[in-house]
């Protein structure tokens, strides 16, 4: 302990207080760095939440004790990375965010005992409803969503049934198009007893009638899907060739235009055919006949009334007989026959064009501009091969492929560099903050080891530098004396020699003093002719 008081009082006050502030800035600083790092990361847990929802959502993340912040007004809820999806399944446990509508949960929370009949289709009819709500409102660009329902109930002895209806306003980002719209629709429907997608109607939050819910508008939505199909291939197929040509031309150097048209028409084909050459035996049929006829004599004679009369001597009788024989003999042939039934999808591609515009080749010159070239024609002939294959090209159904060289009205603003890889530096938006955030840090950290740790510590390690007296030696040299009162040695002195330096100039300081003390006196006993001589020696320095 003697040692380090010892220690300390040798530093003195001004190091020690060094030594504590670089300390307290050093802990400080750092504190706050490892602070501000070790805060989690806040990502959005849900987005565009109600009032109610936001509240309930609160209310189980304080009950958890998961941190939180509130952004929007309270539309929009964030907890730190990584516990995200933990909070969504332990939320989803209590039915949150219901959306701002009530679900199948309304039956959860009620009584059934003493309930009526009436009061228990209103609930199932609000249920439905909330739960259809919040299905198309999970659409990507649908941000709300509000079902009417209308299911008539069957009356006893009635003979016409009318229909139930749907239907739904929506508030969109950006625009629907008819898929969806059509999306939307057979979902409803399906999910309603006897409901047609023709019965349900959408508006938009600007009143804008998105679906009529009539006959005519499935008519005019089948159309559009035709349309729509039309439009989705011809823009495959000039992405295809676009990704192709802006290869070979460079980016944005290249347009492209397709016009395909395709047969909608489902055909169904049934044919037979009969081929005479390809008979074969089926069945065959043989059948033959033998017959002996003997024919009597007629009349009545005395040799016919005795006994054996016609019979010769081997015992058969005389009598003339008739043979016949029958040969007949069916053979039946089967005649060849293919069966064969085609059936054609509609959607058949029955002809496509495309045009490809290019533009020519730059070569920079002296002073930045850039000298136009156009392509040679087997560039070009190339260029039309390659779109040939990418889109089936099919001479016989009629298609056709252009590619034009034309200078473009602008010039690329630069030309494309050789060997250059992209992507090296593609970074998302939250890298972006999180490099400024490192880069902030690291200039806080600089600027205070220069401007603050440094000075102190270099105090710190200096030595403290002894206050000197300036005297006059004896001979009129300048000497320097310590605040204890010992001579301060010059640099070259050497330590043998101190003692005899320090006698001399002992001596000489003593007889200057005595030399100002004698002056001293004179000039108290005789101030006129002091004064006399001052005056003298203003008089006679040079101007």
């Amino acid at each position: 302990m003697n040692g380090v008081v010892d220690f300390l009082k040798a530093l003195g006050p001004a190091r020690l207080g060094a030594m504590g502030a670089v300390a307290a800035i050093l802990v400080g600083f750092f504190a706050i760095v490892m602070t501000r790092l070790s805060t989690p990361q806040m990502v959005p847990l849900y987005t565009d939440l109600s009032f109610a929802d936001t509240t309930a959502i609160v209310r189980q993340l304080e009950a958890t004790a998961v941190e939180y912040e509130l952004r929007n007004d309270g539309a929009v809820v964030l907890v730190p990375e990584g516990t995200q999806l933990q909070v969504r399944m332990r939320l989803a446990e209590q039915g949150l965010p219901s959306g701002g509508n009530i679900g199948y949960e309304i039956f959860d929370k009620t009584d059934t005992l003493g309930t009526t009949s009436f009061v228990q289709s209103i609930n199932h009819l609000r249920a439905l409803e909330g739960e259809l709500s919040r299905t198309i409102k999970s659409i990507n660009r649908i941000s709300a969503a509000r079902v009417h329902l209308v299911l008539p109930e069957r009356q006893l002895f009635q003979r016409d049934k009318e229909e139930p209806s749907a239907s739904i306003v929506v508030r969109v980002r950006g625009t629907l198009d008819r898929s969806h719209i059509a999306a939307i629709q057979h979902l409803v429907a399906t999910a309603v007893e006897g409901l047609k997608p023709a019965n349900v109607s959408i508006v938009d939050e600007t009143g804008r009638l998105l679906a009529s819910g009539t006959e005519d508008d499935a008519q005019g939505l089948l159309a559009s899907h035709l349309q729509e199909r039309t439009v989705a291939y011809e823009r495959r197929l000039r992405e295809r060739i676009e990704g192709i040509v802006s290869e070979i031309v460079g980016s944005g150097r290249a347009r492209v235009q397709v016009a395909a048209e395709l047969d909608f028409n489902r055909i169904t084909q049934t044919e037979q055919k009969f081929d005479p050459e390809g008979q074969v035996v089926r069945s065959s049929q043989s059948r033959e006949e033998n017959s002996t006829v003997r024919r009597e004599q007629r009349g009545v004679t005395a040799g016919n009334q005795i006994p054996n009369a016609n019979q010769n001597a081997d015992g058969e009788d005389n009598l003339p007989r008739e043979a016949s024989s029958t040969t007949e003999e069916t053979t039946n042939y089967e005649i060849s026959k293919t069966e064969r039934t085609e059936v054609v999808e509609a959607g058949r591609i029955k002809r496509v064009s495309v045009a490809v515009l290019v533009d020519g080749i730059y070569t920079p010159q002296q002073g930045g501009e850039l000298d136009y070239a156009p392509r040679s024609a087997d560039d070009l002939e190339r260029i039309a091969a390659l779109v040939r294959s990418s889109v089936g090209f099919d001479e016989e159904r009629g298609d056709q492929v252009e590619v034009v060289n034309l200078r473009f009205a602008s010039a690329p603003s630069q030309l494309p560099l050789d060997g250059a890889e992209e992507g090296l530096f593609d970074f998302t938006k939250r890298d972006i903050f999180y490099f400024s955030e490192l880069g902030v840090i690291v200039l806080l950290s600089l600027l205070t080891l220069l401007f603050i740790v440094r000075p102190l510590v270099r105090k710190i390690v200096e030595p403290e530098k002894q206050e000197v007296e300036m005297v006059t030696g004896p001979n009129g040299e300048m000497l320097q004396l310590n605040a204890d009162g010992t001579p301060a040695l010059p640099a070259p002195l050497e330590e043998e020699n101190f003692a005899d330096w320090f006698n001399d100039a002992q001596a000489e300081g003593e007889n200057h003093a005595n030399s100002i003390e004698r002056v001293g006196g004179l000039i108290e006993n005789y101030p006129n002719e002091a004064i006399s001589i001052v005056r003298t020696w203003l008089n006679e320095a040079p101007a």
